[in-house]
């Protein structure tokens, strides 16, 4: 009996660990933390999709159940009194903007008397998930808040699969044009000359999509001066770049979870994603994707030969007749920042880019750093190479990352420096 339990034992223990065991690049650090992580989100969407298949809630808020879940248990370790114990002295409110829903965040420095900085914050999660008000975000923008003296509007803009392309990006313009305006900025004693737009991955995304809509808006009196976008999604016409070649089973973003990402924004069908992965639906056949458009996301010419080590263009002759007419977005620079004309990112205000070396999305975040550079925009970029998706948010333990600290002090020091 005793040998039985411990086969079974031994059996279930390497089952566990052929299931969380994931080969990962030698320079990510602390990566069975990463394996354990990552298994915890695999499983989380396999049971989601169970679920759906079995005719109960979407795959989609299945999993949001779960992530939240996560997260309330994470503050019993953050704090004893709830994440708000971190950093106590910030004043927090749940209203919105234009009829958008943000949570603000006021330093416990007050106003009176002085201007302090603002800065919008759009939340990552692939237009799909995430949250102002739970876990990593809320704790990020109290510590910016407090540390520097810094009213922070975060933005629960409206989610997958409830709507697609263009709400959300609508939902967050709207709100940044709202906390822009001079009546707003005053009430919250905010400087006009120091207020910023940031935002993580999808999040990156807006923030990049609205700074430049706002930079070109005669209409607005008061502009973003600074944008920090932290490995930002910026395009979806060429899954075959260096970084998503490189890292495309590299936790906890894989290339074909980006791609589906995208498929949902959208709003294209799942079943299209071979199209997508072997770059059919930006064929030369497509006239829409004129010679100069190709231009502004050639990664042969806008990568250095550090990151386009030996791969090579998959450039596909004939593909999906009519398919860039049927899923316009996929030109639209308001989805796909990347596409935007020199004219346009002349404008741009300067911005802080930061990427890491075991990301698909780090070419995106690279070539339109180029590309602001190349336009005359001053540009910081700021890239680990011992990073990874989404190490920006996992600074708090038990899910505490070395490089997830040293990623949040680049902002802040950044933003200290440069807001």
């Amino acid at each position: 009996m005793r040998l039985l339990s411990l086969l079974l034992t031994v059996s279930l223990t390497l089952a566990l660990a052929y299931y969380i065991y994931i080969p990962l690049p030698d320079a990510i650090q602390q990566p069975w933390k990463l394996m354990v992580l990552d298994a915890y989100l695999r499983t989380a969407f396999h049971v989601a999709s169970l679920k759906q298949w079995l005719g109960f809630d979407h795959h989609i808020r299945s999993v949001r159940q779960f992530t939240f879940g996560f997260e309330g248990i994470l503050k019993e370790f953050l704090s004893s009194e709830s994440s708000a114990g971190v950093v106590p002295g910030v004043k927090v409110s749940d209203i919105s903007f234009a009829g958008i829903p943000v949570r603000v965040y006021e330093p416990p420095a007050g106003g009176e008397g002085h201007l302090r900085r603002g800065l919008m914050y759009f939340h990552g999660g692939g237009w799909a998930f995430g949250t102002t008000k739970k876990g990593p975000y809320d704790i990020t923008n109290r510590v910016v808040s407090d540390e520097l003296n810094t009213v922070v509007v975060s933005v629960e803009y409206r989610l997958y699969p409830d709507v697609h392309f263009p709400v959300p990006y609508l939902d967050c313009l709207t709100a940044a044009k709202h906390f822009l305006s001079p009546e707003v900025l005053a009430k919250y004693s905010i400087d006009p000359d120091r207020v910023a737009v940031a935002g993580d991955s999808a999040g990156g995304n807006l923030a990049a999509a609205v700074a430049q809509e706002i930079s070109v808006d005669d209409s607005m009196s008061v502009k973003f001066s600074v944008q920090a976008l932290i490995y930002p999604v910026l395009q979806a016409l060429d899954f075959n770049t260096p970084s998503y070649l490189q890292n495309q089973y590299i936790p906890v973003l894989y290339r074909t979870n980006m791609i589906q990402f995208w498929l949902q924004y959208l709003n294209i069908d799942l079943s299209l994603m071979p199209e997508f992965l072997v770059n059919n639906h930006s064929a030369l056949q497509h006239s829409s994707l004129t010679p100069e458009l190709r231009s502004r996301l050639d990664w042969n010419v806008l990568l250095t030969q550090k990151y386009k080590k030996n791969y090579k263009h998959v450039i596909v002759e004939k593909g999906s007749e009519g398919f860039l007419k049927k899923v316009p977005g996929l030109l639209d620079v308001r989805a796909v920042p990347l596409l935007a004309g020199p004219e346009v990112l002349a404008k741009c205000p300067r911005a802080y880019i930061l990427t890491c070396e075991h990301d698909v999305l780090r070419d995106d975040g690279l070539m339109y750093a180029r590309r602001l550079q190349d336009a005359g925009v001053a540009v910081t970029s700021d890239h680990y190479e011992d990073g990874f998706h989404g190490c920006f948010s996992l600074t708090s333990w038990p899910l505490e990352f070395d490089v997830g600290k040293r990623a949040l002090r680049g902002y802040l020091n950044w933003l200290q420096n440069n807001l």
